[in-house]
């Protein structure tokens, strides 16, 4: 048996050989470093992200649940909105598909809850460009995954990039000072070699939303939002998400709501949505009721514990001024 201090003079002798005394490498195969070490990370900083996470929670911008920016209709809906509440403004004008619908968020809430699982997990590839597999946000989004789906899907990507935002509203302290699209851009980068569907698809999110992203002001929202079929409902739930917060209760003045929703309808049409919506009770974590005496309605949490310790503090509604 060879001696160990045989062995490593062997192996500091085949450590110096000059390069001559080595085998020509092919010309296909990757050239090995001297001492037999890994080859070096050509890549080491993307310039996109890659949604590949398989555990997230769904979250959405408080930005976005806060302000109308989106319709309600999936008919093709090209009238420029302005909308102005407690100092902030925001103006949203359709491009030539018409305005981004509330289904088409879909795509913006999967890849916000990809980036905000990305920086809980100290992830270093963070880009506002991001590559993601279409069959896996169709499914992420609770959405059927025939060719149809897949033409739908391209039409979202159409309109997001097509809808202009001109707002005052900062995020993570940075006040954007032009009109942006609620994505800059997006492109098919792979395709099924059979069908054609889109397989892969890279989008870049606003330098808005990204910094909205980066500074953490996200809400988190149940699955279920994606089961809520609905432009209205979806809304209302954003709305009740974003305004009740920690407390267990919000109340807002109709036409205020009317106002909050971004809704096409006419204020009588609105009440009577509204009614029927919390005689349903389909919304996720929340309930509503609507008062004719005030002409007001009222969310609040389905969590008994949270409602009881509200009631016992014996805290007055508060009014949805004081809580924007």
């Amino acid at each position: 048996m060879d001696k160990l201090s045989d062995i490593l003079i062997r192996l500091q002798r085949a450590g110096e050989r000059s390069p001559k005394d080595e085998h020509p490498a092919s010309a296909a195969a990757p050239r090995e470093q001297a001492g037999g070490h890994l080859l070096p990370n050509r890549h080491p900083n993307r310039d996109f992200f890659i949604a590949d996470l398989v555990e997230w929670a769904v979250k959405d911008d408080r930005h976005s649940m806060e302000h109308p920016m989106f319709s309600l209709s999936k008919n093709p809906d090209r009238k420029i909105r302005r909308y102005e509440h407690n100092g902030n403004v925001v103006v949203i004008a359709p491009g030539a598909y018409g305005l981004a619908t509330i289904w088409d968020k879909d795509i913006l809430i999967y890849a916000v809850s990809q980036l905000v699982a990305a920086i809980n997990a100290e992830r270093k590839d963070l880009s506002a460009t991001v590559r993601l597999t279409a069959y896996d946000l169709l499914v992420s989004t609770n959405r059927h995954t025939g060719g149809g789906d897949y033409d739908q899907l391209q039409k979202a990507f159409e309109r997001l990039s097509g809808t202009r935002i001109t707002t005052d509203i900062r995020t993570n302290g940075v006040r954007q000072r032009e009109g942006f699209g609620i994505i800059d851009s997006w492109k098919i980068i792979e395709k099924h070699p059979t069908d054609g569907r889109m397989v892969a698809i890279e989008l870049r999110l606003s330098d808005w939303l990204y910094n909205a992203i980066l500074g953490r002001e996200v809400l988190t929202l149940s699955r279920d939002y994606f089961r809520l079929s609905r432009g209205l409902e979806r809304r209302l739930y954003e709305l009740a998400r974003k305004h009740c917060g920690h407390q267990a209760k919000w109340v807002v003045g109709l036409e205020l709501l009317h106002k909050k929703s971004g809704s096409n309808s006419p204020l009588k049409r609105f009440r009577l949505e509204v009614k029927n919506i919390a005689k349903a009770d389909s919304l996720p974590d929340y309930r509503l009721s609507y008062d004719p005496n005030t002409d007001q309605v009222m969310f609040y949490t389905k969590d008994p514990k949270a409602l009881a310790a509200s009631m016992k503090r014996a805290e007055a509604p508060q009014s949805e001024g004081e809580s924007a």
